[in-house]
């Protein structure tokens, strides 16, 4: 037989839902049901932590930038507007693919505040655990970094606190010189960590003609790797379309070799020449995306050599979140 739950003592006093504290998995849970915590209150708590959020920054101005910095780009920073202004005595808000020691976010000598975006995280809702950082950062005392911390599960996210109509324009470094207000008369200890980020730092660009379209150099070839807005099985007929036709080239010497998957978006790639730049992808972007908004548009079914080429693109597939 199953045992008896203890009985609640009548009269003692019960909380309320949101006020149930935090306590061991394996200690009796705080509101009186006689239950551990991990099978009662810290069921749903467990779980909010856990819950994977697919697309974090979905409702964001620019979010395939936000995606774009969160896996692609060493080093960028990007302003960031909050709803109602900056409260008394923050300058400004960056965010930062990263800082220093993986700080979540610093809060400067002079007020501003410093958000890191490629930190690990405790929570499956990437806005969520950023939004927290951000919110203790501005209240952080002048000069110190935050620290990570488990994050609550009915915390607000960035749609809530940013700005949805101001424009989210990355601008990529060379280096991580943006971690210090003056570089050249850093410390030794700051400059040698500099130096190492430097070092690890593979050179990136964001090309101006398109949206969220990054090339990267590395030592044997270059990439373009471009984060597209679009729902995953449209995007896959359409360069399936393109790709049967063989119009996914960007020039001579280039080709789609897959895609990422990377926060609820795809991000497909490019090989391309070790000779060509980002100023010589631009006008081969611009003609890409001419063509894709063709393909995206067209209903009919695909053709036989069409799904030869959309089954290559997808177990060309990495998933990067």
């Amino acid at each position: 037989m199953a045992k008896k739950r203890p009985q609640t003592k009548a009269g003692k006093q019960q909380l309320k839902d949101g006020e149930i504290p935090v306590v061991g998995a394996r200690e009796p849970c705080p509101c009186g049901s006689g239950r551990r915590y991990k099978a009662c209150h810290g069921r749903a708590a467990a779980q909010a932590v856990t819950e994977l959020v697919q697309r974090p920054f979905e409702g964001l101005a620019g979010e395939c930038d936000w995606v774009a910095l969160r896996e692609l780009v060493p080093a960028a920073t990007a302003a960031l507007t909050l709803k109602g202004g900056l409260p008394e005595g923050v300058p400004s808000v960056t965010l930062a693919t990263v800082l220093p020691m993986a700080w979540p976010a610093l809060r400067r000598e002079d007020g501003s505040v410093l958000l890191a975006l490629q930190n690990d995280t405790s929570s499956g809702d990437l806005s969520r655990d950023l939004a927290d950082t951000l919110q203790r950062a501005r209240e952080a005392e002048a000069g110190s970094p935050v620290a990570a911390r488990r994050v609550p599960a009915d915390g607000p996210r960035l749609q809530d606190l940013l700005d949805g109509d101001a424009p989210f324009e990355p601008v990529v470094h060379s280096g991580f010189e943006f971690w210090v207000p003056d570089a050249e008369n850093a410390t030794a200890e700051v400059s040698a960590s500099l130096e190492r980020a430097n070092e690890a730092a593979i050179p990136t660009a964001l090309l101006s003609g398109v949206d969220a379209a990054y090339w990267c150099e590395t030592p044997e070839k270059n990439h373009l790797r471009w984060v597209m807005p679009y729902a995953e099985e449209q995007l896959l007929d359409a360069l399936a379309r393109l790709h049967a036709a063989g119009e996914t080239s960007l020039g001579e010497g280039t080709r789609l070799v897959g895609s990422f998957r990377a926060h609820g978006l795809m991000v497909p790639v490019w090989d391309l020449p070790s000779a060509m730049g980002a100023e010589d992808c631009e006008k081969p972007a611009a003609a890409f995306a001419e063509r894709l908004a063709t393909a995206l548009a067209s209903d009919a079914p695909l053709t036989a050599e069409e799904r030869r080429a959309r089954g290559g693109l997808t177990n060309r597939q990495v998933t990067l979140s």
